[in-house]
């Protein structure tokens, strides 16, 4: 399963309302670390697919989302479970301290 986009006029329903855990990967296209991680979550997202969503949101495209979470710098990630937040991670990392951090917070 692929990464999902999702942005501020789908949060609440795709992120808030999910019948999973999701983790929301807060990037934007100039973001050098941003594009580091990208294909380690497309293939933590199909590794995973069964336990979590993994969903990418521009900051850019969606500037309203980040700012009522707190984001300042990208790329964060943050994991929601019944809409509540469960924990946030910033900055880049290696795909298996991803996946560490993705099932530990599970």
């Amino acid at each position: 399963m692929a990464t999902k986009a999702v942005g501020d006029d789908n949060f609440a329903s795709e992120v808030l309302g999910a019948d999973k855990p999701v983790v929301v990967d807060f990037w934007a296209e100039w973001c050098g670390p941003c594009k580091m991680i990208g294909p380690s979550l497309e293939e933590l997202s199909a590794e995973l697919g069964d336990l979590v969503t993994i969903a990418k949101l521009n900051i850019d495209d969606h500037p309203d989302t980040p700012g009522k979470y707190g984001v300042r710098g990208i790329p964060t990630m943050i994991l929601f479970k019944d809409g509540q937040v469960v924990d946030t991670k910033v900055g880049a990392a290696p795909k298996a301290a991803i996946k560490s951090w993705i099932e530990a917070a599970l």
